[in-house]
């Protein structure tokens, strides 16, 4: 049974789970609700074996603008925090992501703006209709990134590039965005919604071991040097052969195509 939400769709198409920012009259704006709600969704998936692919994108003409200022001007002297609230369940969020088995796909559909690009930097594989926009947005009302952003931008652009983003608050049309290595494929906007689906539903019927095993050996990589991170890959390709690879091997060698389950 999928859970119930206020601020977001949560729905499954077999292996694929849906996950449909839905605020779309505040510009699908991160409140304290939405936050605590992507974690609970995202807990949801993690927790879910059947979910081998997690597809996230927005209703209307915004992905997400980024933190709900209009909420954050109603908290008075207790801003700092409720900030750290709001910030502590978008962190669940995207840490939980990073860490299940099943890639996380994102469909941008319009503007990114703020914790908007951080959710869209946490994505394995990002799909941007050619209309979307990014933008940091941060400085413009007086704040520091959240999100993971300055985990994972500097990773994805570089640093010089991480600097103009954040500092001058660069807006990136998709095709920059393409560019500077934020996204995965820039779409047109009318076929975003089916190229990403598409997408989810090829993810879910792959092998979900040798997913989760990139997905774990890619968020160590940095942090690892040369044998430690051989290491781990002999120990998760020894994982892996013992699970998906045994029927990927057979298929293989029976020159059929594999089913994966």
């Amino acid at each position: 049974m999928s859970p119930e939400f206020r601020t977001l769709k949560f729905e499954r198409d077999g292996g694929v789970a849906r996950i449909t920012l839905n605020r779309p009259d505040a510009a699908n704006g991160l409140n304290q609700e939405m936050s605590a709600e992507l974690a609970r969704a995202a807990a949801a998936c993690d927790g879910d074996p059947s979910v081998r692919a997690v597809l996230l994108t927005a209703t209307g003409r915004f992905f997400t603008a980024g933190g709900d200022v209009k909420e954050m001007a109603d908290h008075g002297d207790r801003i700092g925090v409720e900030i750290k609230k709001l910030a502590d369940d978008l962190h669940r969020a995207v840490s939980i992501f990073a860490r299940m088995n099943a890639p996380l796909i994102i469909a941008v559909n319009g503007v990114a703006a703020g914790a908007g690009v951080s959710i869209v930097a946490a994505g394995d594989l990002v799909l941007a209709a050619d209309s979307a926009t990014f933008t940091m947005a941060y400085t413009n009302v007086g704040l520091s990134p959240d999100g993971s952003s300055s985990y994972t931008l500097p990773r994805l652009m570089g640093l010089r590039r991480t600097q103009e983003f954040m500092f001058l608050n660069r807006r990136l049309s998709a095709a920059e965005a393409l560019e500077w290595g934020l996204v995965t494929r820039v779409v047109p906007a009318e076929e975003l919604a089916g190229e990403a689906t598409a997408l989810a539903q090829r993810i879910a019927a792959g092998p979900a071991d040798s997913h989760g095993a990139i997905k774990r050996l890619l968020v160590q990589t940095f942090a690892n040097g040369l044998e430690t991170q051989m290491e781990l890959e002999a120990r998760e390709i020894a994982r892996s052969a013992v699970g998906d690879g045994r029927e990927g091997i057979t298929a293989f060698v029976e020159k059929r195509a594999p089913k994966f389950t």
